[in-house]
């Protein structure tokens, strides 16, 4: 109590800008949830930029943490500390970053076998905003909030000096900047100049990556060890992947011994690129099959003409940007594992996805449940899937978990 009320009287006498929140309203902050929203904030003094420091307190002048403000945003503080002893600078960011790399030992043991994965992942590893995936010697870094921006070139130091990697590439381009008053940026931070594809290794397979131009960072790292799942259950089965974007489930598939991988997605670029990672690891194109179509009308075929496969992926993009559009968002979790489902042998698997942070894991898994009633089908979830280890959850900020996946048995 006595540090708290030397730290409010040094703040208020000082530069240091703070902010006050409403009696109450320090409840998350003291259970370490690290979003701060404007309305609980009662009083700001100084003037802060976007991304300074400011030091949180609670209305009874305890202090609660250090964060990084964001004028323009609802989230108007992310926390960086909880200590009242830490000072957010270099050594600080130094720090947490080591330890986000340091963690990851435990995802790619051997890089040999996997040499792509999350290396930091915003606030599950104490750095809002700051998102780091590693391809090969190639990173790529996005930066989100207000926050992340302003030490961006900081992090692209201290990036380059702890990891050795030759190029550090920027995809600050996500929609969510819009959020925090902030452009698109994208372009080399670092080094460079960066090759149109990486090739990278992930449990063993090769796959290319648009670092510049592909979805995200380039490619989906969330679903490395569903893939490898897949791969378990492939053997002998006729596989439907859709929303295949560059053909990883396909690849697992072929490498699980899949009788035959059809891949379907509206993009003719992603099908391309897909052929292309198929190719990479040696296997025939005579069990491959590509469709450029939109998927629920390829499903919606597939039943008309009563085609059927033993084991279908469903990895669609967000539907639900945010919880307004949950209804419809629903219907069409419901209506694609519907006709996903109908297009399954008895004893067939689905593999059935969702990304959108909006939805909850039981918003989904009653979707699927709508779903097998209106298919009709017998339905057993034989294993609950989420994002790989490299993108962790913190108990204080279930947000971070967002991709939720179900294996379901037809029957």
């Amino acid at each position: 109590p006595v540090l708290c009320a030397k730290l409010f009287i040094m703040a208020s006498d000082s530069m240091q800008a703070t902010i006050v929140l409403k009696a109450g309203r320090e409840k998350s902050v003291t259970r370490r949830h690290p979003w701060i929203f404007s309305g609980a904030i009662i009083k700001t003094t100084g003037r802060p930029g976007p991304g300074e420091t400011v030091a949180a307190f609670s209305a009874d002048g305890k202090f609660l943490a250090w964060a990084a403000y964001s004028p323009e945003s609802q989230i108007r503080a992310r926390v960086w500390s909880y200590d009242p002893g830490d000072v957010i600078g270099p050594d600080f960011f130094k720090r947490e970053i080591a330890q986000s790399i340091e963690r990851r030992k435990l995802v790619a043991p051997d890089e040999s076998v996997t040499n792509a994965y999350r290396m930091i992942n915003s606030e599950s590893d104490n750095l809002p905003g700051l998102i780091v995936d590693k391809y090969g010697d190639t990173l790529v870094l996005q930066s989100l909030t207000a926050g992340s921006e302003l030490h961006k070139d900081l992090f692209a130091d201290i990036l380059a000096e702890a990891t050795g990697c030759r190029t550090i590439y920027e995809r600050s381009d996500a929609e969510t900047r819009g959020q925090e008053g902030m452009e698109p940026v994208t372009g080399i931070l670092r080094g460079g100049p960066a090759t149109e594809k990486v090739e990278i290794v992930e449990n063993g397979l090769k796959f290319l990556v648009d670092i510049a131009g592909g979805h995200k960072t380039g490619f989906y790292l969330d679903q490395r060890e569903n893939r490898r799942i897949l791969r378990e259950f492939a053997a002998g089965r006729d596989v439907l992947n859709c929303f295949c974007y560059t053909g990883g489930f396909s690849v697992n598939a072929l490498a699980g011994g899949a009788n035959r991988v059809v891949s379907v997605d509206s993009s003719e670029p992603a099908l391309e690129f897909a052929a292309e990672n198929v190719a990479l690891n040696g296997y025939e194109s005579g069990n491959c099959e590509w469709a450029r179509e939109d998927v629920f009308q390829y499903l919606r075929g597939c039943v008309s003409r009563g085609a059927k496969f033993d084991l279908i992926v469903l990895d669609p993009p967000k539907f639900a940007a945010s919880r307004e559009h949950l209804i419809k968002a629903g219907r069409a979790y419901k209506d694609i594992n519907m006709l996903a489902m109908k297009s399954l042998n008895p004893g067939g698997l689905l593999f059935t996805f969702s990304c959108s942070g909006a939805v909850g894991p039981e918003d989904f898994r009653k979707a699927v449940a709508w779903a097998a009633l209106d298919a009709p089908a017998e339905t057993r979830i034989i294993k609950i899937l989420t994002q790989a280890p490299d993108h962790p959850v913190t108990l204080n900020f279930p947000q971070a978990e967002y991709l939720k996946g179900l294996v379901v048995q037809i029957f």
